[in-house]
């Protein structure tokens, strides 16, 4: 990290992203962190050396090499659980993405623990991959999915959720932090809820890994997900966390190499949590570059980037609600991003033209179609920030706003 690259000068840590600058040089205001990271140089080196001077894979090996990268990879998991205040590195299960977590979880647990007749709630604001799975357990089980409300204001309602809870309900499965509202889920309560009945809860942290402190023992919920390039990682990678105990429970979710103990024609059995859930050659390269984004964020303080990054939010917010052609969405205390819709311009020339200032912004349903017809909107535009964002961006948002306001007359 640069020696001056502190969140209360983020000019300097713009400096530690090599993707914040446009090919011919100039400023890329990069409001579409929501979606995926930009990644520090720190990043890409330790992606970059993995690949290079000391790739061999791992687990197998009894050469040098591939005993060093096995440890590099195990030290990685060890680094996630202390991340996130997991018990223990066994409890880390590496997938390909927060959607294969969460596959993972309805594709085993679920189908073993949830039958006819039982209740799964979700909410309305869900990103679609904590939708669509629990949609086909449910047609494969007949289980039923119970939507929680929201608040007038765009948070889960907790009282609603307190209401649609039976004896029933096998698995609550909310998002610690919407990807479009930016609203935050008072976990705990929501867990403390989910128990009162005996039921399992998943929370998809996708957008609360990368800007809140975690800490699982105090969440108390059972299964948590995030993925890595929200996280200023790389793609193709995530993280399922889950109890020890529930992990152990859970048969395998796919067969092959490096998940077994015993493979014979007669029969096979199969290693312990969390290998059993990582058949084949796994993420090397990529949980070694996690484990770089970790200690990055980490070095900056979790809790001081949602200080930053609603601050941001409320800013904009402010700056927005002056313009009377602007329909904000969501709360006004949000953890870093904003979703607006500006009178008489469809989302996508919003950001066709904002592109053209060298602003990026989302424009879309966000995966996230239910809380659109919720909010009675077929798309929106988003703003999110990220650690490396400061006031220049939102000006240069402004700025393309208002140039699009005299565009569109």
């Amino acid at each position: 990290m640069n020696e001056t690259a502190t969140l209360s000068a983020p000019s300097a840590l713009k400096a530690d992203f090599p993707g914040l600058v446009t090919p011919d040089g100039k400023p890329w205001h990069y409001l579409d962190t929501a979606a995926s990271a930009q990644k520090p140089q720190a990043v890409i080196d330790a992606m970059s050396r993995a690949l290079g001077k000391d790739y061999a894979t791992v687990h197998r090996g009894v050469y040098g090499r591939s005993a060093q990268m096995t440890l590099g990879y195990e030290a990685a998991r060890r680094r996630t659980a202390e991340f996130i205040g997991a018990k223990s590195e066994n409890e880390i299960v590496f997938v390909r993405g927060a959607t294969e977590a969460i596959n993972l979880v309805a594709a085993t647990w679920g189908m073993t623990r949830i039958g006819e007749g039982d209740r799964i709630v979700l909410s309305t604001l869900e990103h679609h991959s904590n939708i669509v799975p629990w949609q086909m357990l449910s047609e494969r089980t007949g289980a039923e999915i119970d939507v929680c409300p929201l608040t007038e204001d765009g948070r889960i309602d907790l009282g609603a959720l307190e209401a649609l809870l039976t004896p029933r309900t096998k698995l609550v499965s909310l998002a610690h932090v919407s990807n479009v509202l930016g609203s935050v889920l008072d976990g705990r309560k929501a867990a403390d809820l989910a128990h009162s009945v005996g039921a399992k809860i998943m929370l998809d942290g996708c957008q609360a890994a990368p800007r809140m402190t975690l800490d699982m023992a105090a969440l108390d919920c059972d299964f948590y997900a995030f993925s890595s390039h929200k996280l200023y990682g790389p793609t193709g990678i995530g993280v399922l966390w889950a109890r020890e105990e529930l992990l152990e429970q859970m048969p395998p979710y796919q067969g092959g190499g490096a998940m077994i103990e015993k493979v014979a024609f007669e029969g096979t059995t199969y290693a312990p949590p969390p290998q059993r859930f990582e058949a084949g050659t796994p993420m090397i390269t990529e949980a070694i570059a996690l484990h770089a984004a970790i200690d990055y964020v980490d070095a900056l303080g979790p809790d001081k980037l949602f200080e930053h990054e609603s601050g941001l939010a409320a800013t904009l917010r402010e700056e927005l609600r002056k313009l009377n052609a602007v329909t904000l969405f969501g709360p006004e205390e949000s953890a870093g991003i904003v979703s607006f819709a500006l009178e008489g311009v469809h989302p996508h020339d919003l950001g066709t033209i904002l592109d053209e200032e060298n602003v990026a912004i989302r424009a879309g349903h966000h995966c996230a179609q239910p809380l659109m017809n919720h909010l009675g909107v077929p798309a929106t535009a988003r703003a999110s920030f990220g650690l490396y964002s400061d006031e220049s961006d939102i000006d240069a948002l402004l700025r393309g706003i208002e140039r699009t306001r005299r565009i569109f007359g």
